[in-house]
């Protein structure tokens, strides 16, 4: 009779610390190196692409960082999982646009065509006519903004009615929407930044041309390397942060050829067999300071192995955007946030000893010192955060 292996939070925790949480000694010196060991970086708020590298690497400047962000060869800002932005390591690229982006172009573009119907502007005749005429603007330019193309590109700077009739009803141009879908479908990427470190205006260029991948084949061997990053885990964590259809997620698990594991709460989770049979390295306990949106408490979405229930309410806005975190071998103790004069101030949620306050505060002062005179406020605010701001 086979038995299925049991997995419990602490091991579960010395993995996540150990492969995304690296300590002295232990941080990465690269970009590259952080957002393959994260798989991507989430990138919706753009000072938390900066403090999530920053947090895992060594001896680097912010400088160094901004520029290696920007190095297209070696990281792509994409639409990816959940139709999000992500930088995203260029060799993954090819697995995250099949497994991820064109599903959600498909599905972006379907939508596109009802409200160009609905404002009478066209069909997918007049839609294509457009999006050749945008790729071509765009490759004339070498990279443009969105209004560059709006007013470049005839029929772009339509307006939309989104939602008519609704108490939320706006309107946005045409070229909102078909960026996203271009994006998301592979034909452009995110180019040069306008503006400083913590702007999201960015410039659009052509993406480099990639391999093409199955569907099937990518969402596989997303299971295998999200697995490898954040498992083991269960078909709910996948299916939130893939955003796929539980149907795709449990198709892709099987082909993934992951196996079966109990999880301390009771919970069916999976895991790579190599990982069960890799014997535990145990590390030890590491600080961090991870930004809000950072690509490792957004890894699961079930956390309670390394989040105290109780401290959602603190840590969490109301759309369930996690603010920024205080780490302690494998958990989360605590929030931070960066005041007016630029220091940073800390709260602990948990009862901690001597050696994680010591560890957190050396921590509180090595991002201090990479932040220097920089500021930021992060996107999505949340309880603690404001409130240490202050």
């Amino acid at each position: 009779m086979n038995t299925v292996p049991r997995i419990t939070d602490a091991q579960r925790r010395s993995r996540l610390a150990r492969r995304q949480l690296p300590g002295p000694g232990r941080r990465a010196s690269a970009v590259r190196e952080v957002a393959a060991s994260l798989l991507a970086l989430h990138a919706t708020d753009a000072a938390t692409v900066h403090l999530s590298a920053a947090a895992r690497m060594d001896s680097r400047r912010h400088e160094s960082i901004d520029r290696e962000l920007y190095e297209r060869e070696v990281v792509l800002r994409m639409t990816a999982m959940r139709c999000t932005l992500f930088v995203v390591p260029a060799a993954l690229a090819p697995v995250t646009l099949a497994a991820v982006g064109k599903p959600n172009a498909r599905a972006r573009t379907e939508g596109l065509l009802r409200r160009l119907e609905r404002n009478g502007y066209g069909d997918a005749t007049w839609l294509e006519k457009v999006t050749r005429s945008t790729l071509e603007a765009v490759r004339e330019r070498g990279e443009a903004t969105t209004a560059e193309l709006a007013t470049a590109v005839p029929g772009l700077d339509r307006q939309l009615v989104v939602a008519p009739g609704k108490r939320y009803e706006s309107r946005r141009s045409i070229a909102t929407d078909l960026l996203f879908v271009l994006a998301a479908d592979g034909h452009l990427v995110r180019g040069s930044r306008r503006g400083g470190w913590t702007s999201n205006q960015h410039a659009w260029a052509l993406a480099p041309e990639l391999p093409d991948i199955p569907a099937p084949l990518a969402r596989a061997e997303l299971v295998r390397l999200w697995l490898g990053a954040f498992g083991p885990g269960t078909v709910a964590d996948l299916k939130w942060w893939t955003g796929w259809t539980l149907t795709d997620t449990r198709k892709a698990v099987a082909a993934a050829d992951a196996v079966e594991v109990r999880l301390d709460d009771g919970a069916a989770g999976c895991a790579l067999a190599e990982d069960l049979d890799a014997p535990a390295v145990a590390c030890e306990p590491t600080a961090a300071l991870l930004p809000a949106l950072d690509p490792t408490p957004m890894g699961w979405r079930d956390r309670g192995f390394y989040l105290d229930p109780d401290h959602v309410p603190a840590l969490f806005d109301r759309m369930g955007n996690i603010g920024p975190t205080v780490w302690w071998d494998g958990r989360i103790v605590g929030g931070w946030a960066q005041r007016k004069d630029g220091t940073l101030t800390w709260r602990l949620l948990d009862d901690l000893g001597r050696e994680a306050r010591t560890a957190i505060t050396a921590e509180a002062e090595r991002m201090t010192a990479f932040l220097g005179e920089r500021r930021f406020t992060p996107a999505y605010r949340t309880p603690l955060e404001r409130e240490l701001a202050s």
